[in-house]
């Protein structure tokens, strides 16, 4: 047998415990889980297609479900993550070029993306009601 310690002496790697929470490591956690979202929002908006494929009445109950208040706020849920998804996206194409990478500009960016998502997506529904009368 060799003379290395044991797996139980060795020091163990910082986790959660270790490491406090910095918006942009948020924002990172906040961006998988918009892209998951999109996955199951995408699969809303295939059913409301197939629907409007199937048959008239078929259609007017997936309408229905989706003009509900719940719909509404599913709805609401998914354009919110589109919207932050996407501009999570341009922060990250914004670090491809090489730019914002100081702290002030990272956490900027941070900052522009959850203020801007959530601006951006009540300014999208304040259109859609508008124009839907």
């Amino acid at each position: 047998m060799s003379d290395t310690p044991g797996a139980t002496q060795r020091p163990l790697s910082p986790h959660l415990q270790i490491y406090r929470p910095m918006l942009t490591m948020m924002m990172s956690i906040v961006h998988r889980i918009t892209g998951s979202a999109l996955f199951f929002g995408t699969l809303l908006l295939v059913w409301w297609l197939v629907a409007a494929a199937t048959s008239p009445s078929y259609f007017d109950l997936v309408n229905g479900l989706f003009g509900s208040i719940i719909g509404k706020l599913i709805l609401f849920g998914f354009s919110w993550a589109l919207i932050h998804h996407m501009l999570g996206g341009i922060r990250h194409f914004i670090w491809d070029t090489g730019h914002g990478f100081g702290p002030e500009a990272r956490e900027w960016l941070a900052r522009a993306t959850i203020g801007g998502s959530i601006a951006l997506t009540v300014l999208l529904w304040i259109v859609i009601y508008v124009v839907k009368g």
